[in-house]
């Protein structure tokens, strides 16, 4: 498990009680990322905190197993899911590296706001693309500091060094598009609300 898990347990509580920062670019893509569900459709996400997104789409698909390397963002994720009385919804504590699922078990994986922060990102889609069925969507939204300002390209390699804090990826939009698809990935749909925000894509593995 991650060395960072000890930050987002810190941090679990203050995060659950935040805004989202832009919300009408958050329902936006979760209306954009449910049209390619259906009630039978098995999703996976990785890196699910607090579990907002996954109890919205629950009700919109067959299963959805959310997993984070945080055992306190996962116990509000949990709460919140019993209180919506879902019974289509599981939680694991694990990684993506260290997730023990079969290959081609998912029609889509999800990861929102979490490719610029782990370790691998070229691994990691490389694994997403393992575990979807062929046919199936990869959807994420991740910040590319590599399009951003200069100052903080610059200050986010520094990140690492600080004890807890989580390393930040420096890559820009066309770096994430091509290592998908180098992986295998077909990008069907990208969106981007503006500029220093977050690109939503929509990547397929082919049938």
């Amino acid at each position: 498990m991650s060395t960072n898990t000890a930050f987002w347990d810190w941090i679990a509580n203050r995060y659950s009680r935040q805004a989202v920062g832009d919300e009408t670019s958050y329902r936006k893509k979760l209306r954009d990322s449910q049209q390619y569900f259906d009630t039978k459709s098995r999703v996976l996400e990785f890196g699910c905190g607090t579990g907002s997104t996954a109890i919205h789409h629950a009700p919109a698909v067959g299963h959805i197993h959310a997993t984070d390397i945080s055992s306190q963002m996962l116990a509000i994720a949990q709460a919140k899911a019993r209180d919506a009385a879902l019974t289509n919804i599981s939680f694991e504590q694990t990684s993506l590296p260290e997730l023990n699922s079969p290959n081609e078990s998912w029609d889509a994986v999800l990861a929102m706001s979490i490719l610029h922060l782990v370790e691998d990102k070229e691994a990691e889609i490389a694994r997403v693309y393992e575990l979807l069925k062929p046919g199936g969507v990869f959807i994420s939204s991740t910040i590319c500091i590599g399009d951003g300002g200069v100052g903080f390209k610059l200050l986010a390699p520094i990140f690492k060094w600080i004890p807890l804090l989580p390393a930040i990826g420096v890559f820009s939009q066309q770096q994430l598009i091509s290592t998908m698809e180098f992986a295998g990935f077909t990008i069907e749909h990208t969106w981007q609300p503006g500029n220093d925000k977050a690109v939503f894509i929509v990547a397929r593995k082919p049938e």
